[in-house]
C-alpha cells in the first residue's frame, strides 16, 4: 500500500508461528471456576462485549508449556465489569490466521467483538463495512486517563499519544487511509547466540558484517553449526535488512512520496506504487548492481547455516547446544528463561552492518541494521460490536467495546497482561520491559525498515520469490538465472498491481525528475533503459 493507504508490515503469521519452539498450551484446573462466574457476570449483563484474545494471552493456559497458568487478562476484564456492571466480556476461543473462518463469522454477523487478527488481512475487506475504524477514537482523549486530571500523562489530549512505538502503530492505517487495529505489543528479531560456545571459539560479539562473516568461519571450525535458520527467514527477514543497507544511502533520490501524517514517525519507505516505478527505471532487476548484491550476500551467509532450512526443527539446535546461533523473534526469549533443561549462557544482538569490504556499492558510513519487526498483538472491532442498534453513531455496546480497549492500554493493565511473561515488548508509554526483552527494546529505537519487500505485491510474488531462492541458496541455480527468475516475478507482479490498482506515473514521474540532483553523484545505479 502506499504511505496515503498504509504499510504492508512483517506477517505476524510468519513472525510468530513459523519461527517459535512452540509448546501447545495447557489449560488450568481452574477454568470451570472462571466459567462459573462469567455466567453470573451474564446473567446480570445488558451488553456482552465477544473477545477474541488470541493464542498469546488466553488466559488459563501455560505458555510454551513452562511456568503457572496466565490470569493477566482475566483481572482486567474483572477490573473493568467493576466499573461497568452492566457489560460481560466474554473471552472466545476461534481459530487464529484462518481467513475461511474470519470470512464466514463477518460476512454473517458472528465475528466477536473484538478480534485477534492481522491488520492485513482486514485492509482486503475495509470496503464491505465489517470492521469500525478507530481513528475518532484515537484521536480523542482516552477518559480513563483524563478523569486522572494529570494533563502531562500520555492519553489526556489523546489516545494515540498512548502509544509507544507512534511509526509502527500510525502505519497499520488501512487502504482507505484509516485506523483498525490496536497494537497492544510489539516483536522483533534478533541473533540469540550461544555464550559458552562463543567462548570456546574465542569470538565475541561482532561489530560489522566482516566480523560476522570471520566469526561464523571460526566457529564451524570448531565442527559446530554456526547459525541456525530457516527458509523463510531469508526470504522475509533477511531480503529486508539486506535491501536496506544496499540502498539506505540513496534512499533520499529514490523515495518518491512522502506522507505528511506519517514521514515524522517512518522517515522514509519504499511502498508498492514507490517500487513499480522505480522497477521500470531500472531498480530491483537484474540490472541493478544493488539489486544483485543483496542476493550475492545471502548466498554467502548460507555457507554457514543448516542444510535443512524447510522441515527440521531449526529451534530445538539451538536449544540442544547443536548450533552457535539462531535468528529468531522475541518470543524464544521466555523458553530459554523459564525451561529448566537449557543449560547454557546465551545472549542476544542483532546483525551488524555491511561495510564497504562487503560490498563496494555498502554505505560509506556504516548504517546500523534497521527495525523489521512490528506490532504483534493486535485488535479490531468488528460490526458485531453496535449489533445492540445497528449504528455505530447510537450503539451502547460499541461504546462499552472501545473502552474496554482504552482501558486495557492503561500502563498498569497493560503491564498485567504483557508483562505476565517475557515474550513481546510493551506498546504503551510507561509500562516497563521485562530485563530479558531489553536488548530487543533496545533494537526497535532503530529507524523502520526501507521496505517489506517479499510483502510488496501478491502472495504470488512471495511464492514464487520463495522458491526460486530456495533452489538457489542450495545450489540449484546460479545467481544470473535466480536474477532471471526475479525479473519475470516482479514483471508480472507490477503489471498485476497496476492492472489492478493502477499507479499515478505523472506524479511519481514529477517525484522522479525533481530528485535527480540526489541521485546525480551516486555510484551503481541500473540503466533506465
Amino acid at each position: 500500500m502506499p504511505w496515503r493507504l498504509g504499510l504492508r508490515w512483517t506477517s505476524l503469521a510468519a513472525i510468530l508461528c513459523g519461527a517459535i519452539w512452540l509448546y501447545w498450551p495447557e489449560p488450568s484446573a481452574d477454568t470451570n471456576t472462571v466459567a462459573a462466574q462469567e455466567d453470573i457476570q451474564r446473567s446480570n449483563a445488558t451488553y456482552t462485549i465477544r473477545f477474541s484474545v488470541g493464542p498469546f494471552y488466553m488466559p488459563g493456559t501455560i505458555p510454551f508449556g513452562l511456568g503457572k497458568p496466565l490470569e493477566g487478562m482475566n483481572k482486567v476484564i474483572q477490573a473493568f465489569e467493576e466499573k461497568y456492571p452492566d457489560t460481560h466480556v466474554e473471552i472466545v476461543n476461534v481459530p487464529v490466521m484462518i481467513r475461511e473462518y474470519l470470512v464466514t463469522q463477518l460476512s454473517s454477523g458472528l465475528a466477536p467483538d473484538i478480534i485477534f487478527v492481522n491488520v492485513e488481512d482486514v485492509w482486503v475487506d475495509v470496503q464491505k463495512g465489517w470492521y469500525v475504524p478507530l481513528d475518532k477514537f484515537l484521536e480523542e482523549p482516552n477518559p480513563f486517563v483524563h478523569e486522572k486530571g494529570d494533563p502531562a500523562a500520555p492519553g489526556y489530549n489523546q489516545w494515540w499519544d498512548m502509544f509507544q512505538y507512534q511509526a509502527i502503530s500510525r502505519g497499520k492505517a488501512g487502504p482507505d487511509g484509516k485506523t483498525y487495529c490496536i497494537s497492544l505489543d510489539m516483536v522483533e528479531t534478533g541473533i540469540f547466540y550461544n555464550k559458552d560456545i562463543f567462548r570456546e571459539a574465542g569470538v565475541d560479539v561482532p561489530r560489522t558484517w566482516e566480523e560476522f562473516m570471520d566469526i561464523l568461519e571460526r566457529i564451524q571450525k570448531t565442527g559446530r553449526l554456526p547459525l541456525i535458520m530457516h527458509l523463510d527467514w531469508f526470504n522475509d527477514w533477511a531480503v529486508d535488512l539486506f535491501i536496506d543497507q544496499m540502498y539506505h544511502d540513496i534512499l533520499p533520490g529514490i523515495d518518491l512520496f512522502k506522507d505528511p501524517i506519517r514521514e515524522p514517525y517512518l522517515q522514509g519507505y519504499l511502498d508498492w506504487d514507490e517500487i513499480a516505478f522505480l522497477y521500470q527505471k531500472g531498480f530491483f532487476t537484474s540490472r541493478d548492481p544493488r539489486y544483485a548484491e543483496v542476493w550475492r550476500i545471502m548466498k554467502e551467509l548460507k555457507k554457514f547455516s543448516s542444510d535443512n532450512m524447510t522441515t527440521s526443527d531449526v529451534v530445538r539446535e539451538f536449544v540442544t547446544g547443536n548450533g552457535a546461533m539462531i535468528w529468531n523473534n522475541s518470543c524464544l526469549t521466555y523458553p530459554l528463561t523459564a525451561d529448566p533443561e537449557i543449560d547454557f549462557d546465551w545472549g542476544v544482538f542483532y546483525l551488524p552492518p555491511f561495510t564497504k569490504k562487503t560490498s563496494p556499492l555498502a554505505p560509506e558510513t556504516p548504517s546500523p541494521m534497521c527495525v523489521i519487526g512490528g506490532s504483534a498483538t493486535q485488535f479490531e472491532v468488528t460490526n458485531s460490536a453496535y449489533n445492540d442498534t445497528g449504528d455505530p453513531d447510537t450503539s451502547v455496546k460499541l461504546q462499552r467495546t472501545i473502552a474496554f480497549l482504552q482501558f486495557l492500554t492503561l500502563p498498569e493493565n497493560c503491564e498485567e497482561v504483557v508483562n505476565e511473561y517475557s515474550c513481546f515488548i510493551p506498546n504503551i508509554v510507561g509500562v516497563p520491559v521485562l530485563e530479558p526483552l531489553k536488548p530487543f527494546e533496545e533494537i526497535l529505537k532503530r529507524e523502520y525498515t526501507t521496505t517489506k519487500f517479499t510483502y510488496t505485491f501478491d502472495l504470488r510474488f512471495g511464492e514464487v520469490q520463495r522458491r526460486a531462492l530456495e533452489l538457489y541458496l542450495m545450489g540449484g541455480m546460479s545467481l544470473d538465472e535466480l536474477l532471471v527468475w526475479q525479473d519475470k516475478n516482479m514483471d508480472a507482479a507490477v503489471k498485476n498491481v497496476m492492472q489492478r490498482k493502477g499507479v499515478d506515473m505523472d506524479r511519481l514521474q514529477q517525484s522522479w525528475d525533481a530528485l535527480a540532483p540526489m541521485r546525480a553523484q551516486a555510484i551503481g545505479l541500473p540503466d533506465e533503459d
